[in-house]
């Protein structure tokens, strides 16, 4: 955390509110018959039109400028020549940097018309994140997210995944704490002030497990059911937080 956290919320906001900006660019043009790498060379553009890099980018040896997780492709999805068809769903996770300072957040799209269980899927993982988000607060647990989280899904029928959580970010992409989307209330490190990370929950139709492909990088569904993620950049305040990755 900096040493004034005022002034990293700023910079955190400043590159939150660009990967907002480009996920309101795919919404405009998300449909049937787009690849990933469009979405890729939108997303790239878009940040670098606002004087901002693409922290995927060559991140760990990541060769694109986001990740596209598509259908039952849980996280982390390498753009390619793909062609998204009608009844995908696909999750789009940029992250700009600016100034020294990430802004992370990621969103799922709906490609022409998708089934009711998609849909509930979508729904049910967008509330989670947003019931977690409405509890944030100084002195609440990590534990508390992670359970308001795993209650919401598991009383839906879904299960979370377990394999990949938050983090910690601001000067440094990924860092402490870990923020984990299932557990137990009352539990985990005590969230304070000026803590700035991300609630990501990754959320499965069937079994929670996940595999990694030969590429390092995608993470699958074992049974090959559907996933669905949402992401926000947080800051932690006295009675509650500040959501970075929302336009206004």
């Amino acid at each position: 955390m900096a040493k004034d956290f005022k002034e990293a919320f700023e910079n955190t906001r400043s590159a939150g509110i660009i990967a907002a900006g480009a996920l309101n660019e795919i919404n405009k043009i998300i449909k049937p018959g787009i690849s990933t790498g469009e979405i890729d060379k939108i997303c790239y553009e878009y940040i670098n039109d606002h004087k901002a890099y693409s922290a995927p980018l060559f991140y760990r040896g990541f060769p694109k400028s986001c990740c596209t997780s598509v259908n039952h492709v849980v996280c982390h999805g390498i753009p390619s020549n793909k062609i998204l068809k009608d009844g995908d769903i696909v999750n789009v996770d940029v992250t700009a940097f600016k100034n020294g300072w990430h802004g992370d957040t990621s969103r799922m799209f709906k490609v022409g018309k998708i089934s009711i269980k998609a849909e509930r899927l979508i729904n049910t993982t967008f509330e989670a994140m947003m019931k977690a988000i409405n509890i944030v607060k100084d002195g609440i647990h990590l534990g508390d997210i992670g359970s308001t989280i795993q209650q919401h899904v598991e009383s839906q029928g879904f299960s979370v995944v377990q394999d990949f959580c938050g983090h910690g970010t601001g000067e440094k992409f990924h860092k402490e704490p870990n923020v984990l989307h299932y557990g137990e209330k009352g539990t985990g490190e005590k969230i304070k002030s000026g803590m700035i990370f991300t609630i990501e929950p990754m959320i499965n139709l069937g079994n929670y497990e996940t595999k990694t492909l030969k590429d390092g990088w995608t993470a699958v569904t074992k049974d090959k059911s559907l996933s669905a993620q949402f992401e926000h950049t947080i800051g932690v305040t006295k009675d509650g937080c500040e959501v970075f990755t929302e336009l206004s």
